[in-house]
């Protein structure tokens, strides 16, 4: 099996931790990570698919405490013209520092199959590979679709056009330069991804120009996330997570089993809502 991260590192893995625990406690075992435990986990994909959380600045509250962020917004219509805003839109900009908002519980659950913990191996590969798994894709709905996630900000950029979905990705890309940014990501559905692929070289035009690009099912097609991510956006993150056997909620599963679940604790703030779009036809 291929290693994660934190075993090349000399340390053991989340699914390894947690086994060890295991064969002591039983069912009763239950740890509490020091890292967020989506950043351990190497796909075993020869071309990954990135998460929403790696195109982010992540910031971990528990190696760097802070309690506010900054951000910017845009002129309100009664400002006073500012000179030189008409090419330097950023010129006109307004700036303002914020509390940090409270971060969200990201959790995801597994049945555990009968006795499988029974088999170290396997039921560590069970954790590393499935749960860790299930755990990324709950991050990426709390990234983009949760309370606070990119596309329920109204802050954000949005732009539709009856044209082309291509020419409106370009034009977007084009409008984050004109506010001084520079549009380094692109989270889109993989059906958009795969079209535009096949009918072209759109996507890897978008590659070598320096866009880092996230597949994901949580964009509806024919919407996408395109904007300055590097500068604009930032993923602050609690530093710890938890997994756990625990009973979970009516109507999770088909049948009733022993379920295992895990906990990471983060939110998403944008500093700069006018380099980021939510495009759409």
């Amino acid at each position: 099996m291929e290693q994660t991260l934190a075993e090349r590192g000399g340390q053991l893995s989340p699914g390894r931790r947690f086994v060890e625990e295991c064969l002591v406690k039983g069912t009763e075992a239950h740890i509490e990570y020091d890292v967020t435990i989506t950043d351990s986990l190497t796909s075993s994909r020869r071309k990954p698919r990135n998460p929403a959380r790696n195109m982010l600045k992540v910031v971990d509250l528990s190696r760097s405490p802070r309690d506010h962020y900054w951000h910017e917004s845009p002129p309100l219509p009664g400002d006073a013209p500012i000179p030189g805003a008409e090419v330097r839109r950023e010129a006109a900009s307004r700036f303002h520092r914020s509390p940090i908002p409270p971060l969200l519980t990201t959790r995801a659950w597994v049945q555990v199959p009968d006795r499988l913990w029974e088999d170290p191996e396997t039921f560590q590969s069970f954790i590393d590979y499935r749960l860790i798994v299930r755990l990324c894709t709950a991050e990426n709905v709390t990234i983009l679709q949760g309370e606070g996630g990119l596309l329920n900000m109204p802050e954000l950029g949005r732009m539709t056009d009856r044209g082309p979905f291509a020419a409106t990705l370009l034009r977007a890309c084009d409008e984050v330069e004109q506010m001084g940014g520079t549009a380094d990501g692109l989270i889109i559905n993989p059906a958009d991804f795969y079209r535009y692929m096949g009918e072209g070289t759109l996507m890897d035009d978008l590659e070598r120009n320096g866009v880092f690009i996230v597949r994901t099912r949580l964009v509806e097609p024919g919407t996408a996330v395109i904007g300055d991510f590097g500068h604009g956006v930032q993923l602050f993150d609690a530093g710890r997570s938890v997994i756990r056997f625990a009973e979970p909620p009516p109507g999770t599963f088909a049948e009733d089993r022993i379920a295992l679940t895990a906990e990471i604790y983060e939110r998403v703030v944008v500093n700069l809502p006018t380099n980021l779009f939510i495009v759409s036809l």
